[in-house]
């Protein structure tokens, strides 16, 4: 019986190793537009400025948005379904109002590109009762979110943007934060610290 014991301690030992390695391995290249700039010797790079130069007033309702988005992911963090399609329905709201009116034709441009896949993504969200997919729909937010802020800045907020390589069969996903600790949304209680910040966005 104590060899048995001691056998299963050590599979039980290895398996944590494995999980906390797997964790922390690094990630995949990934297809998006905006590359995250490399994390060298876990100091982020100076963050780039925005693509666009916008009015602060823009870039403020861009940070409306990203608080709107904080309060959906901590709602993944917890598991609870029913809020999260409280919170997607208040992030589309945010994203629907938005006034573009002072953007540049350019800048106009990208962002009804950038707004159109954001609210698809949120309805997404609320179309189905199983948080797996509402967790892949919230992959997709944060991507169009993230280079909405790449390209027009969130005037003055600060959003670090953060990684999982476990997330969706070790396929690896990102989402937003207003603060640099990690609270994972893709696995919440099962595993909150599984992840790294991968870059700061002003």
């Amino acid at each position: 019986m104590k060899i048995k014991s001691f056998l299963v301690s050590i599979f039980l030992s290895g398996a944590t190793i494995v999980l906390v390695t797997s964790c922390g391995s690094k990630k995949e290249e990934h297809s998006m537009d905006h590359e995250p700039s490399a994390v060298a010797d876990e100091q982020l790079a100076v963050p780039m400025p925005p693509q666009f130069e916008v009015d602060v007033e823009f870039q403020q309702q861009v940070s409306t948005i990203f608080a709107s988005y904080v309060s959906m992911k901590e709602a993944f963090v917890a598991s609870d379904a029913s809020k999260v399609d409280k919170e997607a329905f208040k992030v589309q709201g945010a994203v629907s109002g938005i006034d573009a009116k002072s953007l540049s034709s350019a800048a106009l441009n990208d962002w009804k590109i950038y707004q159109d896949e954001l609210i698809g993504a949120l309805k997404g969200i609320q179309s189905t009762d199983d948080l797996e997919k509402k967790r892949a729909a919230f992959s997709a937010v944060t991507d169009n979110l993230y280079k909405s802020i790449k390209a027009f800045g969130l005037g003055g907020a600060i959003a670090y943007y953060e990684y999982c390589p476990m997330a969706f069969n070790n396929a690896g996903a990102y989402w937003l934060s207003d603060n640099a600790v990690i609270r994972n949304p893709y696995f919440g209680d099962k595993m909150l610290k599984c992840g790294s910040v991968e870059e700061e966005l002003h």
